[in-house]
């Protein structure tokens, strides 16, 4: 009877480390460097987002803010955001139509529901079924990760001023790098949790 539960024991130890094993090693293969996977049509980076790759997208977009990667939000929120540029936020961004339908192409074949990184697919996790968000900053995945930073630090800083701002304080976000370490609050220096 000891032995069986000597067994058990070690089998159960065994699978609780071999599955730790194989969840670590996936998410290496997302944070490697995208030098191995770029020949191949993957951008994986150190917080397992794709930037912004598309020129059309990025030199329409990135005009007025930040060119948000693709994987922030679900096929179904690019294809509104982009079925509504007439009113893009109080603003008309209309596109000929050619452009419009390039970057809602690759804005939907990237999307967070689409893409197969770990980063989207909690993005993707954090939206209800239904809704159709067209901010990320409301998405219930970036409430989360920004809960503990004081609305003073961003929005009441004249160098922020808005958390969809992600540039001024994440230091790697033109090359999708959200990482917690790369966070740097102007006048405020390194964010630490």
């Amino acid at each position: 009877m000891k032995q069986k539960r000597l067994w058990g024991t070690v089998l159960l130890f065994g699978c609780v480390t071999l599955s730790m094993a194989t969840l670590a090693w996936s998410d290496g293969w997302e944070r490697e460097g995208d030098e191995e996977h770029e020949g191949r049509g993957f951008m994986q980076q150190t917080a397992g987002v794709s930037p912004a790759i598309n020129k059309a997208y990025k030199n329409e977009c990135s005009a007025c803010h930040f060119a948000y990667p693709a994987g922030f939000l679900p096929k179904r929120s690019w294809i509104k955001m982009m079925a509504t540029l007439d009113d893009h936020f109080g603003e008309n961004a209309e596109l000929d139509n050619e452009t419009t339908n390039e970057i809602t192409s690759y804005l939907t074949t990237h999307a967070a529901d689409q893409a197969p990184n770990r980063f989207s697919r909690s993005i993707t996790r954090s939206i209800a079924d239904k809704a159709v968000p067209l901010r990320i900053t409301e998405t219930n995945y970036f409430l989360r990760k920004h809960r503990e930073i004081p609305k003073r630090m961003v929005e009441g800083n004249i160098k922020v001023r808005s958390f969809s701002n992600c540039i001024s304080c994440h230091t790697g976000a033109e090359r999708g790098s959200f990482d917690e370490d790369g966070v740097n609050i102007p006048g405020y220096g390194r964010w630490e949790d």
